[in-house]
């Protein structure tokens, strides 16, 4: 466990570690009864080349958490610079029952799962292992399958930097 007295002044660590840069990614995932859900993301990393692999974060308190718990298969999409609403779209959250993909065209991974096709490509994985890390788990994703979506060749995927690296 780390030592509260060793960590650094907030002051300077939020504006710093705010400027590590992140993509903007769209997660979905299903409940293994039918439910599906897709979520806001900016914590993804390539984690290995063989085999490939990538890491997503989700916080420990969101259901999405409990539900690859269960049923350890996700999507994951990349957005491109231009899609700010599909940040609107899922940056609020939803309820488990609800409808996340409402008034979105989608289509279905190998797993079943949603992949949206608005996006710059999407990456197919099952859950191999995760770790704790503070108010998130860290998943291991290993990839099965892979796509291209309508603006893979249109535009830049989106970066995001954060004011605050202590929050959202």
């Amino acid at each position: 466990m780390s030592d509260p007295a060793n960590a650094p002044a907030s002051d300077d660590l939020a504006p710093v570690l705010g400027l590590v840069p992140s993509g903007l990614f769209i997660v979905t995932a299903g409940d293994g009864e039918g439910r599906t859900t897709g979520m806001l993301a900016s914590w993804v990393m390539q984690a290995a080349f063989e085999p490939p692999a990538l890491t997503v974060a989700v916080a420990s308190k969101r259901y999405l958490h409990q539900w690859l718990q269960s049923s350890p298969q996700l999507v994951v999409h990349i957005l491109g610079e231009s899609q700010k609403e599909m940040l609107k779209h899922f940056g609020r959250g939803f309820e488990p029952d609800a409808d996340a993909f409402e008034g979105l065209s989608v289509t279905r991974a190998a797993c079943g799962l949603p992949v949206l096709e608005d996006c710059l490509g999407f990456l197919e994985g099952r859950v191999t292992d995760s770790v704790s890390a503070g108010d998130h788990v860290i998943y291991v994703v290993e990839l099965t399958g892979a796509g291209k979506g309508r603006r893979f060749d249109e535009e830049r995927p989106y970066i995001h930097i954060r004011k605050n690296g202590l929050s959202y």
